[in-house]
């Protein structure tokens, strides 16, 4: 029987500040910034273009360090952690999918799904059944013997989405998925998305400018002056 106590959010970022330095003086991009993401929730990030969407998803996985604030996920503070510890995190944590896929072009779909799993010195016949398995919950086992050259945007996109889950994530961090895809093949990606969602229990993170994905989320913030506001 349900205490009635709200869990604890799973991310929890607070007061985080970064910026940049250039020729023309310093560029502040996020500004004592706030965030609490819930376990299994999907969370859209919006805003104009150049107001630090991107950097806010790295610095929630830890691929850029903020200049102050605390980043929590559960009870781990990530900011505190060394460079072995905090790589390990990253690795059994979160999962990331880009506009841009970033598959290897010399390798088949299979084996850029497989990578992760073959990076982390895993069995391989063991890794290629689980990458099999994915592409076929991607509608992708067709195309598995196919290097990215051969398969469209969409389909690149999917199986940049099955690498960022080998691993068995727990969190999704995307950005801006469908942002170089058509509407149509937009739209089949972030039902994709949604469905990874709901039946995995992933939490997501997603910067987009995709209003229809945006709307499909539990909830939608809006990145503006260096802090989420509600959307």
């Amino acid at each position: 029987m349900s205490s009635g106590v709200a869990a604890p959010p799973w991310i929890r970022a607070h007061a985080l500040v970064k910026g940049y330095v250039t020729p023309a003086g310093p560029i502040p991009v996020l500004r004592e910034l706030d965030l609490e993401v819930s376990r299994g929730e999907m969370v859209a990030i919006t805003g104009a273009s150049g107001v630090g969407k991107s950097t806010l998803l790295h610095v929630l996985g830890s691929l850029d360090r903020p200049d102050a604030g605390a980043l929590r996920f559960g009870d781990l503070e990530i900011l505190q952690l060394g460079p072995e510890r905090l790589r390990t995190f990253r690795n059994q944590t979160l999962g990331f999918v880009f506009q841009f896929h970033h598959l290897l072009p010399e390798f088949t779909a299979l084996e850029n799904v497989m990578m992760p799993l073959l990076i982390a010195r895993a069995n391989v016949e063991q890794s290629r059944s689980q990458a099999l398995a994915l592409l076929e919950e991607m509608g992708l086992k067709d195309r598995a013997a196919h290097r990215p050259g051969a398969l469209s945007g969409g389909e690149q996109q999917r199986v940049a989405v099955a690498r960022a889950l080998i691993r068995s994530p727990p969190v999704l961090l995307a950005d801006e998925p469908t942002g170089n895809l058509d509407v149509e093949t937009g739209e089949r990606l972030h039902d994709l998305l949604r469905r990874i969602n709901r039946e995995k229990g992933v939490t997501l993170v997603i910067v987009t400018h995709n209003e229809r994905l945006a709307a499909a989320c539990d909830r939608r913030l809006h990145l503006v002056g260096g802090r989420l506001h509600p959307a």
